[in-house]
């Protein structure tokens, strides 16, 4: 009696089963789902899965069933159905089309699609149109062929693998290891010619920045042939889709070495040319730039993984947005600084090692990193400026000056007599002419006027050497020459004093020099002048 309830039970079930799936063609979820149940092994009716095909003819409906199965199958694209809509009335709201329509796979296959026909949900018309030239791109010709000439003993399988797929696997890892080694010196040649091509010249270190990028290049050529035999081998739909993944990461991991091998490249060449530049503005932006990019890359690749296990791009765009802004307005000073520091880098109005005046800030620039800009002051000091706040500060940059101005009056004494003081301006006009540090087409020497205790003479006169040091040893040498030509003409420079005349005693003397006034005399010594 158990045995007869037990049978009546397990018939019932497998009727209940059986009735359980029916075609549904009421919305996007059951028409597919309809679609694939009728073409599985263990529930093959293609005539029912058939039914999702509209206005074709029996057998051609089966056909391009089929065939659609096997489109997704080869590309190892598995339905989740948990995501397919339900809704009849389902309009897909990133198309810019007008009418009821889901896309399968938008940016794998976005040809395969479902829309509303009346009351019914079927593949469209563009769908039904592309399904042979969408199979022929993923079967080639051979593959059928391949069919015919297995033997029996080829399809019998193990662990969801026929032998012959086994087989298959195996030649497609020979051939791409060949190919490795064949397209690894292939494709190395090429970047050699076109990065001579570019600069015109090699240096060690790019050569070997070449050679790392390009192993990459050539994975990412063998992956790319793998992925277009692959579906040749028919294999199940569930290793399909783990083998495509994994095809895909490596894809993923691949680009993203290129890219970080290929900012290395560019700023290799960029720091070459950085070198050969007088300013050394771009030598600081070389390490910025190469953080910057290096980080924009691996941002990137993070939002690719993660559209590779599921998640939409534009919900990855959409977060990544949002996040920006967030970010962005947590830290808007950070931001200023950044923008500064673009402005500092386009406009250029410094280079590292220029003298600068800023505000109350006067030094040498020594880094300008992301947020701020150092500049070491005389005293040895350092100071750090928001590059927001210097962007917008008058900037008085001293190292672009042509030369460096300097200016002085000499105070001779009041008893000086003309002769020596229209000489002593003349051999200080030679001096500067013949001394090698100074311009000798642009300057002053001129008796300019009288002060409270001295005769002034005005010396203004131009140092070619911009290097701080450089013109403290000029203006030392320049010093040295006019304080030699005062002793040699027996000039006296002036001190502030107050000289108190006493005429009503004739036996006081004042303090007046005697000076030698020979034209012959002075004329020789400002002749000597070299």
């Amino acid at each position: 009696m158990k045995k007869i309830s037990l049978f009546f039970l397990l018939l019932t079930s497998i009727v209940f089963a059986q009735e359980r799936v029916k075609v549904d063609l009421s919305n996007p979820n059951s028409t597919i789902y309809t679609h694939l149940y009728f073409l599985q092994s263990d529930s093959y009716e293609p005539e029912k899965a058939a039914s999702t095909i509209l206005g074709v003819e029996d057998e051609k409906a089966v056909d391009i069933a089929i065939k659609l199965k096997k489109i997704l199958d080869g590309k190892g694209l598995k339905v989740d159905f948990s995501k397919v809509p339900k809704n009849k009335m389902y309009a897909d709201s990133t198309d810019y089309t007008i009418g009821y329509k889901y896309i399968l796979f938008p940016y794998q296959i976005p040809d395969i699609y479902v829309e509303k026909t009346g009351e019914n949900w079927y593949y469209s018309r563009e769908t039904i149109d592309k399904v042979d030239e969408l199979y022929n791109s993923i079967y080639p010709w051979h593959t059928e062929k391949l069919q015919q000439i297995i033997p029996e003993f080829g399809h019998k399988k193990l662990f969801k693998i026929e032998l012959w797929q086994y087989l298959g696997l195996i030649i497609l890892l020979l051939i791409s290891a060949v190919l490795f080694y064949i397209l690894r010196k292939v494709i190395f040649f090429i970047l050699q010619k076109i990065q001579f091509l570019i600069i015109h010249k090699s240096s060690e270190k790019v050569r070997i920045a070449l050679k790392k990028l390009t192993r990459p290049i050539v994975f990412l050529f063998i992956i790319w042939f793998v992925k277009i035999l692959l579906p040749s081998l028919l294999l199940h739909l569930d290793i399909n889709t783990v083998l495509f993944l994994g095809l895909n990461i490596m894809v993923t991991v691949f680009w993203i070495y290129v890219f970080l091998k290929l900012v290395k490249v560019i700023m290799s060449i960029y720091a070459d040319f950085a070198e050969s530049t007088h300013g050394k503005l771009d030598d600081q932006l070389v390490p910025i730039l190469h953080n910057f990019l290096t980080g924009l890359v691996i941002f990137l690749g993070i939002l690719k993984f993660l559209t590779l296990f599921g998640v939409e791009p534009t919900a990855v765009i959409a977060g990544a947005s949002i996040g920006g802004i967030a970010v962005a307005l947590a830290s808007q000073d950070t931001v200023k600084n950044l923008i500064g520091t673009i402005m500092i880098f386009i406009d250029k109005p410094f280079h590292i090692g220029d003298w600068i005046e800023a505000g109350i800030v006067v030094g040498t620039v020594e880094t300008v990193g992301f947020r701020s800009t150092t500049v070491r002051a005389a005293d040895t000091s350092v100071y750090q400026i928001p590059n927001s706040t210097l962007s917008e500060m008058v900037v008085n940059n001293k190292g672009l000056r042509a030369y460096r101005r300097y200016t002085t009056n000499l105070g001779l004494r009041y008893d000086t007599p003309p002769e020596l003081i229209d000489a002593f301006v003349k051999g200080v006009r030679k001096i500067i002419e013949l001394h090698p540090a100074t311009r000798d087409d642009a300057f002053n020497v001129e008796f300019s006027g009288f002060g409270d205790s001295a005769l002034l003479i005005l010396v203004n006169v131009y140092f070619t050497a911009l290097d701080w040091n450089k013109e403290q040893a000029s203006k030392h040498s320049l010093h040295i020459a006019i304080l030699n030509l005062a002793k040699d003409l027996g000039v006296d420079f002036a001190f502030p004093s107050t000289t108190v005349m006493i005429e009503q005693f004739p036996e006081k003397k004042g303090n007046v020099l005697d000076y030698n006034l020979e034209k012959k005399r002075i004329d020789e010594i400002i002749n000597k002048i070299k």
